[in-house]
């Protein structure tokens, strides 16, 4: 691995504030692009057969020599990272167009160089072992998206929000700072991962581990760490809320199973707590989704769902191996990282989908739109593609991921004590639930945005948006179809990253096995598919078609808006048997029992979260009014 290309990289990032306006987005992609090249080559070499480890030197600190390391969990990240950055990097060519006219050129320059800034800090963050360095870079990676989120600093709301996350990114930091002291201070070696086996051998792992945990957990968005996570994703640009969502999260995932290796003891304890804490987020993540009104903020919960899979995956794998169960802690750390993957794939194209609503439509709200299918029918296709691969449906990525998994919690009932298999059923039950929350949603986001008549003028001059932007969404479309249709594809390299957990002493073959009858599956029912497609066109070019407004339910001289399910009836039911958990705040005013005639009335509900509210809001607010009281 080339290490001074990577710095020459960086620094010549910083030429892009003198770049004319019109090559600024060109200018900062082509420095993606070399970056993603040197070091996607090192992690696909890493990745090989053979290949175990690149550690070389990269700069000095303090006059320390900083090395960049490279080994298979590195070099996965690594891949998933660049995949991402690069997509969104060509979705903002065209979603940033709008913005090029209204900001000027040190706005822009600033942007861009914050974007390739937090692609940049990811890779090392992967990269880099030693902790002072670590630290560093993570703090870039915090600055660079901070930038990145108050993009729009022209509304206060936004640099509020900003403000939010960036502070506790901080204590995220102060945290894992901490962590690493303890450490370091506790053995007397330099703070840093490769000295973590050192302290968890001669210490009870547990509480180190929390405080590891924790730091990395608000990162990553596990409940109840999350609360910055619902309000930055729809502050930002799409094109940014896409390599958050689905990049920045799993650097907090990347930090928690990095310390993970470290660990040879206590780690049934470890995997309760890490599977408790994931059950938690996945469900309540999707139950929050559910009545949200904002398209981008209802993907970002979900977006804390699946984190909450991820870990489910993680924590079943560390009780797989805390219970000498290989075939649970093999499925379960496989399932946990292709998740990761899987996850950043979907979750970018639907947010690049949102973007290109919200672009066209100039609102996030779902209840203000309807009938976009005709006019955006590739986003509208696109969007489906992502909705279908999140619910875990096949033929789709997001079955395969999740299809390890259960493999691994059926494998697990055949061999564990009693204990072991209450466990495995709550684990299962939970996914299970998620599954179908997930389903449920997505079937009220697609529909409600996309099919019917519109619902308000917002959706008047919509139209499709540009070549850049659907080629972006091309790129994770085309890999979910891939690890859909061929799972096994991806499967031996993943299985030689899980082995860094599970020392490799796992048969694969019938595991592998089940992957390629899944493929035969998948290929199988896309055959079908096309073959009924084709039948169906060679109909329709002997049959007259004619083409109409959507069918209204017999209300079509009414207001259609009024005359649809919008998000909140479609989930008003379920609203009502959650209400212990998600608090939904209505403003109403009731018709008296003597008003005849009554007056016109306005409805609107907000919903809210029990946690948000309790852990975050109510102590802030009486923290200021103290404050405040002490002043005067």
């Amino acid at each position: 691995m080339n290490t001074s290309a990577i710095l020459f990289i960086g620094l010549l990032s910083l030429l892009i504030f003198f770049s004319p306006k019109k090559w600024l987005w060109f200018s900062m992609y082509l420095l993606q692009l070399g970056l993603a090249i040197v070091t996607g080559i090192a992690a696909i070499k890493v990745m090989l057969p053979g290949n175990e480890i690149i550690n070389e030197p990269f700069i000095s600190l303090v006059g320390n020599q900083v090395h960049l390391v490279i080994d298979k969990l590195s070099a996965f990240f690594i891949i998933v990272i660049n995949i991402t950055a690069l997509s969104s990097g060509l979705y903002a060519k065209g979603y940033l167009k709008p913005y090029f006219k209204a900001k000027n050129q040190t706005e822009m320059a600033l942007h861009m160089i914050a974007f390739f800034g937090l692609h940049f800090s990811m890779l090392l963050v992967a990269m880099i072992r030693d902790g002072l360095a670590f630290l560093v870079v993570w703090e870039l990676m915090a600055v660079s998206s901070f930038i990145l989120i108050i993009f729009e600093s022209e509304k206060k709301e936004t640099v509020r929000i900003g403000l939010n996350y960036l502070i506790q990114m901080h204590i995220a930091l102060v945290l894992i700072m901490t962590a690493f002291i303890i450490a370091a201070t506790r053995t007397g070696s330099p703070m840093g991962f490769d000295y973590l086996p050192q302290y968890f051998s001669q210490y009870a792992p547990l509480p180190l581990f929390i405080l590891f945990f924790t730091g990395f957990g608000i990162k990553a968005g596990f409940i109840p760490l999350h609360s910055w996570l619902p309000h930055a994703h729809p502050a930002a640009p799409s094109h940014v809320s896409a390599i958050m969502s689905s990049v920045i999260l799993k650097m907090g995932i990347y930090g928690i199973l990095r310390v993970i290796t470290s660990i040879s003891t206590d780690l049934f304890s470890i995997g309760i707590f890490v599977l408790t804490i994931s059950i938690l987020s996945g469900l309540l993540g999707v139950m929050y989704a559910i009545v949200q009104h904002d398209i981008k903020k209802l993907l970002a919960y979900h977006s804390i769902e699946n984190i909450g899979i991820i870990g489910i995956g993680i924590g079943l794998g560390l009780i797989g191996l805390a219970k000498d169960i290989p075939s649970l802690a093999f499925l379960g750390f496989s399932g946990g990282l292709l998740h990761v993957l899987n996850h950043s794939l979907f979750k970018s194209l639907l947010f690049f989908s949102a973007g290109s609503v919200y672009q066209q439509t100039h609102t996030r709200v779902i209840d203000n739109l309807g009938g976009l299918i005709k006019k955006m029918p590739k986003t509208a296709f696109f969007f489906l593609l992502g909705a279908l691969a999140i619910c875990g449906l096949p033929p789709f990525n997001g079955f395969i991921s999740e299809f390890l998994i259960y493999s691994g919690l059926f494998h697990g009932l055949q061999g564990g004590d009693l204990g072991s298999d209450m466990i495995i059923l709550v684990g299962f039950s939970s996914l299970t639930l998620i599954g179908g929350l997930a389903i449920f949603c997505f079937t009220k986001v697609f529909s409600v945005v996309f099919l019917g008549s519109q619902r308000s003028e917002a959706v008047l001059d919509a139209q499709e948006v540009t070549t850049s932007m659907i080629l972006a969404k091309s790129i994770p479309g085309i890999l979910i179809l891939a690890i859909g249709l061929l799972p096994a594809m991806v499967f031996i390299p993943l299985s030689s990253i899980t082995f860094v957990f599970t020392d490799g002493n796992v048969p694969l073959t019938g595991t592998f096995e089940a992957m390629e009858q899944v493929s035969v599956a998948s290929l199988a029912f896309f055959l079908i598919v096309g073959v009924l497609f084709l039948i169906r066109r060679s109909q329709q070019r002997k049959a007259r078609v004619t083409v109409g407004p959507t069918w209204g339910c017999g209300y079509t001289g009414a207001n259609p808006a009024k005359h649809q399910y919008t998000a909140t009836s479609y989930a008003y039911n379920y609203g009502e048997l959650v209400k212990p958990l998600v608090k939904i705040d209505k403003h109403y005013q009731a018709i008296e029992e003597k008003e005849i005639f009554p007056k016109p009335r306005n409805f609107s509900s907000h919903p809210s979260e029990v946690f948000e509210e309790n852990l975050i809001n109510k102590p802030a607010n009486s923290l200021i009014k103290n404050m405040g009281a002490g002043a005067v």
